[in-house]
């Protein structure tokens, strides 16, 4: 058995790209037995993200979908249908991220799952509500991104509209989505009863964008504009320093004084500008252009070894490289490397979270499409007469990596 919180949890994965296969690899780094279901060409960010030693094996694909077992069925063929429906029986999750109607032409509506499983969590994730007018509208990370605000932070601070350069709308909406699913299994431990989740991109982005930005505008009638000047500012990013940049915060009196002391400027704590929190708030351009200016006076490694005697919070600016380097991670384990049957060496990272009641025991690479689809309509009750007929009608394929040869030494 898996072990974790969520063992004995089986979930149906009926999602592509990122924001639900994040949500599943959650569900199974904790434990649940997630089904992987894909067409028999695959998830598209199998290629969409790059190249892995094999085909159909990117590096991202192999992160968002460890400990997940695929199945790779045509869902447009009758038998594909009818298998999925059997393991719906006894699933405790089915979740889903094509467009609801799409899902309705299938016969996968809430409705028809419903009455085959009373008690499952049936969770959506599509890109926008379904009680507006873009209801039909086909969403990626960057429509949702552009179309929710998210662009427009970028063109507030830079002038220039941009995409932050990670898929943030999709991992925000996994996350969500996860928490959404949980509080539906708890529900259902009371009521004995599952239900239907809608989980809409655009809404959540809105929802978290606004709670930051709606700032003056919160009021009725509006004290102001939109926009958190402490965000939008310029100076509001990693600051150079002599030798590099640093990052760093000083939010509280004794945080903000100590900066001040730290670059020469000890007369600012009393300076009625920058005084309170409240002062520095109300003058955050000039409060940030004085310490940008104060940074550039020592090396990197000078300025950390000030700040933490001070617990002022600051850190490095690191790249992706340094990342992989850092001494941190390395304390806590954070990479280690895994052999994969067919991509050789990879480096996995490690849950950052613990559990005092265990975790996951196993550990199971991303799998091959359609790897495991025999194991599982096997478990379903199919004798092997069904599965040689679903494979010969391509409802389904069989993506076992063949067995290497069994060498003897003479």
């Amino acid at each position: 058995m898996a072990g974790g919180p969520l063992e004995g949890v089986r979930v149906l994965d009926l999602t592509s790209v990122v924001v639900g296969p994040l949500a599943t690899q959650i569900m199974a780094d904790h434990g649940a037995d997630v089904i992987k279901i894909e067409a028999p060409t695959g998830d598209i960010v199998r290629t969409l993200a790059g190249r892995g030693v094999t085909a159909g094996m990117s590096g991202k694909f192999l992160h968002l979908n460890r400990n997940k077992r695929s199945l790779a069925l045509d869902l447009k063929q009758e038998a594909a249908r009818r298998a999925l429906m059997r393991l719906i029986e006894t699933a405790d999750v089915l979740i889903w991220n094509m467009r609801p109607a799409a899902m309705a032409r299938l016969g996968l509506g809430y409705d028809e799952v419903r009455r085959v499983n009373p008690r499952i969590v049936y969770c959506g994730m599509f890109g926008f509500g379904q009680d507006g007018r873009y209801r039909d509208k086909p969403a990626y990370d960057s429509i949702i991104q552009g179309s929710a605000g998210m662009a427009a932070l970028h063109h507030r601070v830079t002038g220039e509209p941009r995409y932050l350069p990670m898929v943030i709308a999709d991992r925000t909406v996994g996350l969500i989505a996860v928490q959404m699913i949980m509080m539906a299994l708890f529900q259902r431990t009371r009521t004995g009863e599952g239900q239907a989740i809608e989980i809409p991109m655009f809404e959540n982005i809105v929802k978290a964008v606004l709670e930051e930005h709606m700032y003056l505008k919160t009021f009725e009638p509006p004290l102001g504009g939109t926009g958190d000047p402490r965000l939008l500012d310029a100076e509001a990013r990693p600051l150079p320093t002599k030798d590099g940049w640093i990052c760093i915060a000083g939010n509280t009196d004794g945080q903000a004084f100590a900066i001040f002391d730290a670059i020469g400027r000890p007369e600012l704590k009393t300076d009625p500008r920058f005084n309170s929190v409240a002062s520095r708030f109300r003058n955050t351009p000039e409060y940030f252009r004085i310490r940008a200016e104060g940074l550039r006076q020592k090396t990197t490694a000078e300025w950390i070894e000030i700040f933490d005697a001070t617990d002022v919070p600051a850190m490095p600016f690191q790249t992706l490289d340094a990342l992989m380097d850092d001494p941190h991670l390395k304390d806590v384990g954070f990479f280690g490397l895994v052999e994969h049957p067919t991509e050789g060496p990879i480096w996995n990272m490690r849950l950052p979270n613990k559990f005092g009641g265990g975790v996951r025991r196993d550990f199971r690479p991303a799998p091959k499409i359609g790897e495991d689809s025999v194991e599982i309509l096997r478990e379903a009750g199919y004798d092997e007469a069904a599965i040689d007929a679903m494979l010969a009608s391509s409802a389904t394929v069989d993506g076992r990596p063949p067995k290497k040869p069994v060498t003897r030494d003479r």
